[in-house]
């Protein structure tokens, strides 16, 4: 099952608030532009890469699964 744009920057969102880190901070944590950051989390880049989900992934701690919401 693939999840929603928009379900992807709500789970993003809220890993954030729950570790306290803003979309800056989160965007060079995981080496990614702030745009790029902004446009996921509000839905407006419907399949970011792999690659990019895995920097976001590690820049929290947690594996894929978990930021899809799947564990």
């Amino acid at each position: 099952m693939v999840m929603s744009s928009i379900n992807l920057g709500k789970r993003i969102k809220e890993l954030r608030k729950r570790f306290k880190i803003t979309q800056d901070k989160l965007s060079k944590k995981a080496d990614i532009p702030y745009s790029t950051l902004a446009k996921i989390e509000s839905g407006y880049t419907p399949n970011p890469s792999m690659k990019t989900l895995i920097k976001i992934a590690d820049a929290f701690g947690v594996g894929v699964d978990e930021l899809l919401g799947r564990k």
